[in-house]
């Protein structure tokens, strides 16, 4: 068997003397186990699965389960091994790469019986890590520094915000009681301006129904003169037959009028009397009859000047001249069938091409109008409208009144929203949760960014994740502001950013906010680990906590006590 022991010096302090104390332990073995490994009695397994005796320790040979019989060589395969790395930090590896021809210990330990011809770099790399350490440490201290600044300015305005809510409160109160009072105005002003209005509108409505009236006994004049003028035979029925002998009723324009055109006028029926004619008939007839009636030219007319005449039309000899009849289409029925505005325009055609020179005429005379119109119709409308009041002195009067007090408490009514608004916008900041010591209030309300090759990402804390895309328009919500997510005992080194759009045939998407101590808040990172799920890294002064003194630096510790 071979002697595989490793010792190790301890230094210790009593009584302001340092003394140095000789710790015998098997090679691989690490100090905190050192008490486990006594060669004056068995070696007891560390899984309690039997016991052997302590010659078989390191006897490269596995007796023990777990492999801890076999600290300091290749044995078992499921052992480990030890390095003291003395100057540096201790390494435990597993026991398969002891005597593996690579150096995996800094102080050379784990290659004792190959050719490797391994190094001890332990000090340097000691030296190299506490100067690492120290510099972390300055800038976790530094980040400290900063946190407590954070945290004084988090607290300032939440302060703010609590005098800030008090004071609209306050406002709130007096701009409700002056609401109050504007509507109480408007109430006392709106009541005398009701009853003139509603005398007003009865009398309008009585002119606008003796307007209807008169213009429903002119209509239905016109109707039984059309129905005379079209009833040849006088007895009280148009028939198809009449209306076939007009030539005006041939809506094809073939020269002759059918039957199914007659018909069209009767409401496919073979006659109509004059109560059916006026109530129904008329509105179909209507406009053709008066159409072609003004285009009658008097036995006497000459012709126009221009040589141009209209097609012939035949007249009845019961037919009368226009005169002075009104022949514009003022009457005309916007809803009447297609075929009636197909069969008017159709006559109407060579009255456009006849007149197509004088039209030219006309509007050139027309553009020189509407110059004239431009330049002044605006005005003119707005003056005559100021010239001509809608309602009479007095009725305006009381009409200008209640708008006023209307418009008053319109703005009373809009002040006491905003405050509203504004206050209730403060109570959910207040309510929100910025960390312990409120470090993280002065986040709200910036946004910060992160670039990779395709895409630009956005993070505003407590509000919302984006990404554009770098090539394009328009962005990706990533998520919501939704909650802290870290660990029981690091509950604020996550933020949940969930509910944003959805995936196409997948979930909607989310961010997942790690947050990690730095002297600046930035996005370091933001990657997609799952579909439509993102992570992103970001660095804050916020979660920077005070760091240990170097006496109690986790590392160092078990080297100071192995030197």
């Amino acid at each position: 068997m071979r002697l595989l022991f490793s010792f190790c010096l301890l230094y210790v302090s009593h009584g302001g003397v340092v003394k140095a104390a000789e710790v015998l332990r098997p090679r691989g073995v690490p100090l905190s186990k050192a008490s486990f490994y006594d060669p004056t009695r068995d070696f007891h397994c560390l899984d309690g699965s039997g016991a052997i005796p302590f010659t078989y320790v390191n006897d490269d040979y596995c007796d023990c389960r777990d492999g801890s019989d076999e600290p300091g060589t290749s044995a078992c395969p499921n052992g480990f091994f030890s390095c003291p790395n003395p100057g540096h930090i201790p390494l435990s590896i597993p026991s398969s790469r002891v005597n593996d021809g690579i150096c995996d210990c800094c102080d050379a330990s784990d290659e004792y019986a190959s050719d490797a011809n391994c190094v001890d770099t332990c000090r340097e790399l000691g030296r190299a890590a506490r100067e690492e350490a120290a510099k972390q440490r300055q800038e976790k201290m530094k980040g400290f520094e900063l946190r407590k600044s954070m945290i004084e300015e988090g607290r300032k305005r939440k302060k703010e915000a609590e005098v800030k809510i008090e004071e609209l409160k306050t406002k709130r109160e007096e701009a409700e009681k002056i609401k109050s009072e504007k509507e109480e105005i408007k109430k006392i002003a709106e009541e005398p301006e009701k009853q003139a209005l509603e005398q007003y509108n009865a009398i309008e409505a009585e002119k606008k129904a003796q307007k209807e009236a008169e213009q429903k006994a002119k209509d239905e004049a016109e109707a039984r003169e059309a129905f005379t003028h079209l009833d040849n035979d006088g007895d009280g029925l148009l028939t198809v037959a009449e209306l076939q002998s007009r030539q005006t009723f041939d809506t094809n324009r073939d020269g002759e009028v059918s039957e199914e055109e007659a018909k069209f006028y009767l409401k496919l029926e073979e006659s109509m009397d004059l109560d059916s004619f006026i109530t129904s008939g008329w509105q179909m007839v209507r406009p053709v009859y008066k159409y072609d009636r003004r285009m009658f030219v008097p036995p006497t007319q000459e012709p126009p000047s221009d040589g141009l005449e209209p097609p012939p039309i035949e007249l009845e000899e019961d037919a009368e001249a226009p005169g002075d009849e009104d022949t514009e289409l003022e009457h005309l029925d916007p809803e009447l069938d297609p075929e009636i505005s197909r069969y008017i325009n159709s006559r109407a055609n060579w009255d456009l091409m006849s007149d197509e020179d004088e039209e030219e005429e006309e509007e050139e005379e027309e553009e020189g109008l509407e110059d004239d119109f431009d330049a002044n119709g605006d005005a003119e409308d707005t003056q005559n409208e100021e010239e001509e009041p809608k309602y009479d002195e007095e009725t305006q009067k009381l009409v200008d009144t209640a708008n006023a007090a209307r418009a008053e408490y319109d703005e009373a009514d809009r002040e006491v929203r905003d405050l509203v608004r504004e206050l209730r916008s403060l109570e959910e900041t207040q309510e929100k949760d910025y960390g312990p010591e409120e470090e993280f209030r002065i986040l709200e309300g910036n946004c910060f960014e992160y670039s990779d090759r395709e895409y630009i990402y956005r993070l505003c804390p407590f509000d919302k994740a984006i990404q554009k895309p770098k090539a394009g328009h328009g962005e990706t919500r990533l998520g919501q502001w939704g909650e802290w997510s870290g660990p029981e005992t690091d509950r604020y080194s996550r933020m949940m950013y969930s509910n944003g759009q959805a995936c196409w045939n997948g979930p909607t998407r989310s961010a997942d906010v790690r947050l990690t101590c730095g002297t600046e808040t930035r996005l370091m990172s933001v990657t997609e680990p799952n579909r439509c799920e993102y992570l992103f890294v970001m660095s804050t002064p916020a979660v920077c906590s005070k760091p240990e003194d170097a006496s109690g630096d986790e590392g160092f510790e078990h080297s100071h006590s192995e030197l």
